[in-house]
């Protein structure tokens, strides 16, 4: 299929669902390129608005998608951007070292599966905005004003398409936990987040400058505490590792791994390897104390993760 058509075809193949779930998907995933821009140093400052006419906005204050014109296609790079798949910037020639999002595909998937999409960009001290309708322009990129020179960023409209999507109403208790996640993940960005939805009017600011042990600690309110909450982080062989644990007295454990911000639902290298390295170290130690003598059985991971709760984050 050409172009975009194949992602309004199937479109669950991009975002998971048509349901609640993918529709929120749309909005995960504007926000995930402003959270690239923030792990490559130039983004601090996100927010995401619930309009009233259903519409979401995407505002960040990165450096705003290149408005140049690009090479092989001979149009302006952002039209790139929101109109061919797999045009993002984590593609080619590393113009992100770690970035989260789809597979670079989430801007124009954003696009194709919206009825109009709007974006509006502010680089070298000039407003620069395009319009979209179902994934095609309806116009070439124009400049519609100008802003001080070191004012620059990128902000998206959109509207979610009846025809795609089962339910239109975007689901703001599911945004507001995935964007302070975010900013616990990155303790130098704040996310702010605004429903102006008739009925649902709300207005909250995350920021979490203590990242993950505020996060170890978010988990743990309400339970007893036995130990401070440990916080480890190391970079090697271009892989920066974070973790932070701590033990409360109950009996589950609960262990949170995330990678360049996405949470892995399903475990990974990182989590198995973080269980077996902790199991491994607390015998070797409780050998050397004499808690286990000669004759004893090493303790198992559940033994050692009883309590637990833990986040480990790689990028």
């Amino acid at each position: 299929l050409e172009g975009l058509e194949a992602v309004r075809k199937r479109p669950g193949m991009y975002i998971g669902s048509v349901g609640t779930k993918g529709l929120n998907h749309l909005i995960y995933e504007i926000a995930d390129n402003a959270v690239d821009e923030h792990l490559a140093g130039y983004c601090s400052e996100i927010t995401v608005t619930l309009n009233n006419d259903g519409t979401a906005t995407i505002i960040d204050n990165g450096r705003g998608i290149p408005i140049g014109i690009h090479p092989k296609a001979g149009i302006p790079a952002v039209e790139v951007v929101f109109t061919v798949l797999h045009a993002g910037g984590k593609f080619g020639d590393g113009g992100y070292k770690i970035s989260g999002g789809l597979h670079g595909v989430g801007a124009s998937v954003v696009n194709a599966l919206s009825v109009w999409l709007e974006v509006e960009i502010k680089v070298d001290g000039g407003v620069y905005r395009q319009r979209y309708e179902r994934g095609k322009a309806v116009a070439p990129l124009e400049k519609v004003g100008t802003c001080r020179k070191n004012d620059t960023g990128t902000k998206v409209t959109f509207l979610p398409d009846g025809e795609i999507f089962e339910k239109t109403r975007f689901k703001s208790d599911a945004i507001k936990s995935r964007m302070h996640e975010t900013t616990y993940l990155n303790p130098g960005l704040t996310i702010h987040f605004e429903d102006k939805r008739s009925g649902s009017e709300e207005k909250i600011t995350y920021s979490e400058p203590d990242g993950i042990k505020a996060y170890v600690k978010e988990l743990n309110n309400g339970k007893e505490a036995v130990t401070d909450i440990i916080y480890l982080k190391k970079s090697e062989d271009g892989i920066e590792v974070e973790c932070a644990f701590q033990y409360v007295n109950e009996f589950e454990e609960n262990i949170l791994g995330f990678c360049n911000n996405i949470y892995t639902q399903e475990g990974g290298t990182h989590i198995t390897g973080f269980k077996s390295k902790f199991t491994m170290i607390i015998n070797q130690y409780a050998r050397e104390l004499g808690v286990l003598k000669e004759k004893d059985n090493n303790f198992t991971g559940l033994d050692v993760r009883n309590g637990m709760t833990a986040i480990v984050a790689i990028k």
